[in-house]
């Protein structure tokens, strides 16, 4: 099945636009939001979603309570247990969980067990806990926020992308993974794809995103 189109966007209001108009969405934050959660579900997570933490203020809707109700009946179906990623990267696990208290009521609303709590480190972050078969939330300032708006904003499917190098994947092996992630579900829902760097003033997420979508394009529509 054709893909009908394959964009390219930053910022949380991007990922709300692209959302609306029905696009599966891509979250490119490479330091550190989209890596840690490429190596977490490298090391077997069950799935992972990105959250706003409660000091966001982005210019769009978001909603962390119904991101961790979300992930929290996803890890209760499958009798397994949450994992928060969150920042301070330098801090105690105290206070990562002031900053994301909105994720949290939506956990206990779905009465789902949090496991751990880790810094978002990146491709390190997953040799700190054993994350086979666990829920994933990464509730972080830039990427966390992009795909909670993403998700807020409706869209059918909501992932995540990195160039960076994880424990299992190198060269452009987390590319393709990314585009191979969003391009099964635009064909399956039959959507477009919006490929979104987390932050518009980060060069990083803007040359990857730009990467990740370029991968889609020539692998799967050329």
């Amino acid at each position: 099945m054709k893909i009908p189109t394959v964009k390219l966007s930053v910022n949380a209001s991007g990922a709300a636009v692209a959302a609306q108009a029905g696009d599966v969405v891509v979250i490119v934050d490479v330091i550190d939001m989209s890596t840690t959660l490429e190596a977490a579900l490298d090391a077997g997570a069950l799935a992972v979603f990105g959250a706003a933490p409660d000091s966001a203020r982005p210019p769009v809707v978001t909603n962390p309570e119904n991101i961790g109700l979300l992930a929290g009946k996803q890890a209760v179906d499958n009798n397994t247990g949450v994992v928060l990623v969150a920042e301070p990267r330098v801090g105690t696990d105290e206070e990562r969980l002031q900053n994301i208290t909105r994720v949290t009521a939506g956990l206990a609303r779905a009465a789902a067990e949090i496991n751990a709590v880790l810094p978002n480190l990146g491709a390190e972050t997953s040799k700190l806990c054993d994350l086979r078969g666990k829920v994933v939330i990464a509730a972080t300032a830039t990427g966390g926020v992009a795909f909670d708006a993403a998700v807020s904003g409706g869209a059918p499917a909501v992932f995540t992308g990195t160039v960076a190098r994880t424990m299992q994947k190198k060269g452009p092996a987390p590319a393709r993974s990314a585009a191979k992630r969003a391009v099964r579900a635009a064909r399956a829902l039959d959507a477009g794809i919006t490929v979104v760097a987390a932050s518009g003033n980060s060069m990083e997420d803007i040359l990857a995103a730009e990467y990740i979508t370029r991968t889609i394009i020539e692998e799967y529509l050329l």
